[in-house]
């Protein structure tokens, strides 16, 4: 009797999201692959979890298992891995490579899923967003395609990158369309800062694990699907135009970072973000960059002007900053907007990095680029506790928070919180709007035209 052949042998390297994606369309449901292992990074208290049995599928009975990334080689060793697959985001190529070397090292092959093999199709068209790095502003220009696609009379549905910190298999299709869909999912404060200006503006939001899932979903009640993009990944739903972000704060970081070189080469269009806070120099050499890159897409410009909310109770005062998180930390900023909105208005910035309770002294040991700032980071309990400790010792008269969620509402805070809000514009002549006008009258959608999607959402 002839035996039967060995499964392959994969581990998949993730931060649970683009993995957890990665196995779902391409190893879940293929018999000849077992994957032994996830490892985790970036995001604490991932490993030493499971991904669950409902969700790995019937050849992966027993789930998987997460372990820290640090145990890479050991792994590779131990389980007898045949491929390591790198699966996660806004790393740079250096990053990427060492680890290669790791699995190489320990005998297994290294491999990177492209778009072709991990992009679902939609039944509706999609535009896409994303960026080259963390923190450049793809979620104010989805939130402004909202916009435009309601004043032209279409029923958009935002999907996001997901985020998956809790219970993993509870969350494997999630739709949120208020504050208290938050609250019941119990989502974190980096989920929240991506999902609550969304339902502020009226958009349904889908997040979660099984994108194969959820994509029919979200089709299932819009004209048009919007991606928002997380970190600098690629998109999960093919897209029908791409918009692509580069940062004129941050110029050469245009093809550094893994894979936002990708998204860069993909790009339909490419927004360079933030002009409106950058030196003509800087904008010149991050376009010079682009067009070396992708000399065949359309290269537009986008402003994110800030406003405080009462800027008379920030002006001259001590303010403790309190910024989005991954910005500052996967993101590589040292200050973001919230920064720069208290120095426009004269006030003294107080360092916070003294008063550092617990985990978030911890956060700013990892990441030691943070400047005198405080990164909104909650990924669990613990985490908020030490937020709440941090911002409430520090010698201040007035949080200025920059965070896209209300703090004030998870955490009791000792001082008047003053919001500090970011949203992107179009300076000059609305090219981006235009481009988005012709791309929607093409396939017979907004003013004059019949739309080709009407069926109603869920009841």
């Amino acid at each position: 009797m002839r035996r039967p052949a060995a499964r392959t042998r994969v581990l998949v390297m993730g931060a649970a999201g683009r993995d957890f994606h990665n196995f779902n369309m391409v190893y879940r449901d293929d018999p000849d692959t077992a994957v032994v292992a996830f490892t985790a990074a970036q995001i604490p208290e991932i490993a030493g979890r499971r991904y669950p049995p409902a969700l790995a599928g019937p050849h992966h009975p027993e789930g998987i298992p997460i372990f820290p990334e640090e145990e890479l080689e050991d792994l590779c060793r131990r389980e007898r891995v045949d491929q390591v697959v790198f699966a996660y985001s806004d790393v740079d190529h250096a990053h990427v490579m060492h680890r290669a070397s790791a699995a190489l090292a320990a005998g297994a092959d290294f491999l990177l899923l492209g778009p072709r093999r991990t992009m679902l199709d939609a039944d509706v068209p999609v535009i896409a967003t994303s960026a080259v790095r963390t923190g450049c502003g793809k979620s104010q220009v989805t939130r402004w395609l909202s916009g435009l696609l309601k004043e032209q009379g279409l029923r958009a549905a935002v999907i996001r990158h997901p985020m998956p910190y809790g219970d993993l298999e509870r969350q494997a299709v999630q739709r949120f369309a208020e504050r208290a869909d938050l609250d019941a999912a119990n989502c974190t404060i980096e989920e929240r800062e991506e999902y609550e200006p969304h339902l502020a503006l009226g958009n349904v939001v889908y997040a979660g694990i099984d994108y194969v899932r959820i994509v029919p979903a979200a089709a299932a009640e819009c004209d048009v699907i919007l991606w928002d993009g997380g970190n600098n990944d690629f998109p999960f739903v093919r897209p029908d135009l791409h918009i692509v972000l580069v940062d004129a704060l941050r110029p050469g970081q245009e093809t550094t970072h893994h894979p936002g070189e990708t998204v860069l080469r993909m790009a339909d269009i490419v927004l360079v973000a933030k002009c409106d806070a950058a030196s003509e120099d800087c904008i010149q050499a991050v376009m010079e960059s682009v067009h070396s890159a992708n000399g065949r897409a359309q290269v537009v410009r986008g402003a994110s002007p800030v406003r405080l909310d009462d800027p008379d109770r920030v002006a001259g005062k001590r303010v403790v900053v309190v910024e989005d998180g991954p910005t500052l930390t996967h993101g590589g900023m040292s200050h973001g907007a919230g920064h720069v909105a208290a120095s426009d208005v004269q006030a003294t910035i107080v360092d916070p990095r003294p008063a550092a309770a617990g985990e978030i002294a911890a956060v700013y040991a990892q990441y030691p680029h943070i400047g005198p700032v405080l990164p909104a980071v909650g990924y669990h309990g613990s985490q908020l506790r030490a937020l709440r400790e941090t911002i409430n010792a520090v010698a201040a008269e007035v949080v200025v928070a920059a965070t896209p969620c209300d703090l004030s509402t998870l955490i009791e805070i000792d001082k008047p919180v003053v919001r500090a809000r970011y949203e992107f514009a179009e300076p000059g002549n609305p090219v981006l709007a235009d481009r988005v006008r012709s791309f929607l009258a093409k396939r017979g959608l907004g003013p004059g035209t019949e739309n080709e999607t009407d069926t109603p959402g869920p009841a």
